[in-house]
């Protein structure tokens, strides 16, 4: 009985030693270009902040320095940890481009591999905002939009005068998400941004967007297929995509007009009035978890400002359920090209589960720190946790077990996810506390 016991702990203490390997790898080559720039110490405190906000699970304090330095360093040397931790944020001899250009480097890695693999490159956008309605005196705040009184003013079922009136801003940040994926398989962080309007960070939205997809357009050019939402829909848009030549799937608004094969100006819900879907399947909800029954059809359109030829695909989900209006410059004319098109856009759903996740899981908006460089850095090592995360979902015959003996679950959501992202981090943050990995141990006895 005892040797088992010992047995058990041994193989958790090496299964915690592999996973911090496993993440000093997969940042190899940050860390080696911050080692060149930044004492050894700072750098070892950077992969242990890393590994430190993986482990702090606290949606109102996950990002707060006091707590994470309670983490680093023992319970009783909380103050010390702090330090070291405000130390690397503070030091002027790196900067945040150092951990974006990794990023991007990651993601070049795994296009090559979806290439090389035979599938398509899928590029998919969204944005979102970091909200501070409490904070005054930030650098950088600026007005945003409030997502989170725009969800509690929604109308709910059974209760009656929902609140009403223009939207609610508050103080906060403008933030942009880029990730890579295939049409099956795990996502990956290949870019992720954040901006305000005002102050000396002020710069514009469509900048911000002009700038990534040039550099997008520079690293993977026609390999990769653009997936967009409904904010990025117009003219100006799609002149920019255009210009750099990219293909993409845009998802349209019903009521914004396009140019039939006619010539005739009309809006896109009138496009496809009165026609027969091509083809109908049945297609899985990932959002309502449900299953669908979908038709589909396609025809040629053009924009109004430069008439180029595009085609107009259109997803019926059936009675009560608004369709897809996508737009897009891929050759549509048959149902498995219109389905690829469909199929394509349903995978933008990660970016918006992404986001969530960086919001609720890694308190992307507790963060108290003054200085917009050193509250960017501190996001960015928090976006490299989640990154790394996602990395290991590849390793299914390793995070199984992992999520079996420290996150087990029975319930239905759990039987069907194999290894959901939630489930991981819990399941890694109790192993690490439970067996430090050597890194954590060396820290916070130094």
């Amino acid at each position: 009985m005892v040797k088992d016991k010992e047995e058990t702990v041994r193989t958790q203490e090496e299964k915690s030693a592999w996973l911090e390997r496993k993440c000093y790898h997969y940042l190899h080559g940050l860390l080696a270009a911050l080692d060149s720039c930044l004492d050894r110490r700072l750098v070892e405190t950077f992969l242990g902040l890393v590994l430190v906000v993986m482990v702090h699970r606290h949606r109102n304090q996950g990002l707060v320095l006091s707590e994470l330095g309670g983490y680093l360093k023992r319970a009783d040397q909380a103050p010390a940890g702090t330090k070291r931790i405000s130390r690397l944020l503070h030091s002027p001899k790196w900067s945040a481009e150092m951990v974006e250009t990794y990023l991007w480097t990651q993601a070049d890695e795994q296009v090559d591999k979806l290439v090389s693999a035979g599938q398509p490159v899928l590029v998919v956008w969204d944005e979102s905002v970091i909200e501070k309605p409490e904070s005054l005196h930030l650098e950088g705040l600026c007005a945003v939009r409030s997502s989170k009184a725009k969800r509690l003013k929604r109308i709910k079922p059974g209760y009656f005068n929902p609140p009403g009136g223009r939207p609610i801003c508050v103080p906060g940040y403008h933030w942009l998400q880029v990730l890579v994926m295939g049409m099956e398989g795990p996502v990956h962080l290949a870019h992720t941004r954040w901006w305000s309007t005002r102050g000396e960070q002020a710069t514009e939205r469509r900048e911000v967007e002009r700038q990534t997809l040039a550099e997008v357009a520079h690293r993977w050019g026609p390999r990769a297929l653009h997936v967009w939402d409904r904010g990025f829909a117009g003219n100006p848009w799609l002149t920019l995509a255009y210009l750099h030549a990219v293909r993409f799937v845009l998802r349209w608004p019903k009521h914004y007009r396009l140019v039939d094969e006619n010539g005739l100006e009309r809006k896109a819900w009138e496009m496809t009035r009165g026609k027969r879907s091509w083809e109908h399947r049945l297609i899985w909800d990932a959002r309502r978890r449900c299953q669908r029954k979908v038709g589909i059809i396609a025809v040629p359109v053009a924009d109004r400002e430069h008439g180029q030829p595009l085609w107009l695909v259109v997803a019926r989900p059936g009675a009560g359920r608004e369709p897809w209006y996508l737009l897009t410059n891929e050759p549509v004319h048959t149902p498995q090209q219109a389905w690829r098109i469909v199929f394509a856009y349903a995978r933008r759903w990660n970016v918006e589960m992404s986001l969530r996740f960086d919001k609720c899981e890694l308190a992307f908006e507790s963060p108290r720190l003054h200085k917009w460089e050193t509250q960017i850095r501190l996001l960015l090592i928090a976006t490299l946790a989640h990154a790394f995360l996602l990395s290991l979902l590849a390793f299914e015959d390793v995070i199984l077990p992992l999520l079996n003996h420290w996150c087990h679950r029975t319930g239905k959501w759990s039987l069907k996810v194999k290894a959901p992202l939630y489930r991981l981090r819990s399941a890694l943050s109790r192993l690490w506390l439970a067996h430090p990995p050597p890194l954590l141990r060396r820290l916070s006895s130094g």
